[in-house]
């Protein structure tokens, strides 16, 4: 079997890839929603793979694994390897669970991610209201995730909240200070707020940053300590930073009990590795689309594993086929897994153009891991083609 063919399309916001082989098997693989540049970054990958044989993922990945880099830049190197599993599994009719290793659990444990409600303020009402409406939500999550601090509006929405500068529009989180005391006492209300709401029933993850400081990360955290958050995510790097800084996530994390979380934008395993070694964060959550794929996924979860730290992977931007690689991924992984953010399809009309996923997707915050071929998932050619861009029409021949 040989790759004849590369191909990347935008269907609604999510960048897709489809691999062409000369024995009629295709592939797919998809980038986060917030990333439809990419297709000329996935156009790039075309003359490295062509020829070769897409069953022999790791020899693939070899040619093009060196070229891609932090969040955003990995994501097409990602989506390619994606695809890649795909195919392999097609070819031997096999889920691409089989060809990690096998499933160590029937059902994943979801969180709500993509799941979520508009707020009209950021007081703690605000935040209690909200959190009441992702509680009773019909996917009945058991870990809910909520964004505060500079992972919200909140620098910009409210007053003297810190000493910093506040950018708001067409940003990618560039805001980083010092907080107020007002400020810090604000999220701290707002997460008290939360959890009322949630009790001791379902767990509060806060999405925190990034941009935070290293003393205000230390003083919220040891607030935080009595109310049992599940996890602070992303204070100090985070989306979009092109670095790791494991010495101060180490100092962060051995100075309290509120466990400490980031991931999400590092790309390969290389990069994980002085935050494994060092302990420096206690739940890593890489990115199936932004890692360098679901086998890269699966060896940091197995090497965090030996570190004791804990896993929740990233995807709230994956989209469906994003989410299949993650279902198939997670279903194989150590038992330090915790949960998956659980990414939906965006605009709903993804769900009329994909066949293979259960319905409903998630019950009791638990996805089936399902046993069809590949990923799983099959296009509905003719509904899907309504939705191509001028220009694309040839994606799915």
């Amino acid at each position: 079997m040989k790759i004849v063919d590369l191909k990347c399309t935008v269907l609604g916001s999510n960048p897709v890839v489809r691999i062409v082989t000369d024995e009629g098997i295709d592939g797919f693989g998809q980038a986060e929603s917030y990333k439809p540049y990419l297709v000329p970054h996935v156009n790039f990958y075309k003359e490295y793979i062509l020829g070769e044989d897409p069953t022999n993922v790791e020899r693939v990945m070899l040619r093009i694994r060196r070229l891609g880099s932090f969040k955003p830049w990995g994501s097409a190197v990602s989506a390619i390897e994606m695809a890649l599993w795909d195919i392999a599994g097609k070819a031997a009719n096999l889920p691409v669970y089989k060809l990690l290793g096998g499933k160590v659990r029937d059902k994943v444990l979801v969180y709500n991610g993509a799941v979520r409600f508009p707020m009209n303020g950021y007081t703690p009402q605000d935040y209690a209201e909200n959190m009441a409406k992702m509680r009773d939500s019909k996917e009945n999550f058991r870990i809910i995730k909520q964004g505060i601090a500079f992972h919200s509006p909140m620098p910009h929405r409210v007053p003297n909240f810190f000493y910093g500068d506040s950018y708001p529009d067409k940003a990618r989180y560039p805001t980083r200070g010092l907080l107020t005391e007002q400020g810090l006492k604000h999220i701290i209300a707002c997460v008290e707020a939360m959890k009322e709401v949630l009790g001791d029933s379902v767990g509060l993850a806060l999405d925190c940053g990034p941009g935070w400081v290293l003393p205000d990360a230390v003083r919220l955290a040891k607030a935080l300590e009595p109310y049992h958050i599940m996890w602070l995510e992303d204070m100090l790097t985070g989306d979009y930073v092109p670095y790791v800084l494991a010495e101060q996530y180490r100092e962060l994390n051995h100075a309290t009990s509120t466990p400490i979380h980031t991931g999400e934008q590092i790309y390969l395993r290389q990069n994980f590795k002085e935050l494994v070694e060092t302990n420096a964060v206690n739940i890593i959550g890489p990115d199936p689309a932004d890692i360098g794929g679901i086998a890269e996924l699966k060896w940091v979860a197995e090497y965090a594993d030996l570190h004791g730290i804990l896993m929740a992977p990233h995807g709230t931007g994956d989209g469906l086929i994003g989410l299949a690689a993650l279902v198939q991924v997670c279903a194989t992984l150590p038992q330090n897994y915790i949960a998956f953010e659980y990414p939906v399809g965006h605009p709903a009309w993804w769900h009329d153009i994909v066949d293979g996923l259960p319905d409903p997707i998630v019950k009791d915050s638990m996805i089936d891991v399902w046993d069809r071929p590949g990923l799983g998932l099959t296009f509905n050619v003719p509904e899907a083609r309504k939705y191509l861009p001028e220009g694309d029409q040839h994606f799915f021949d």
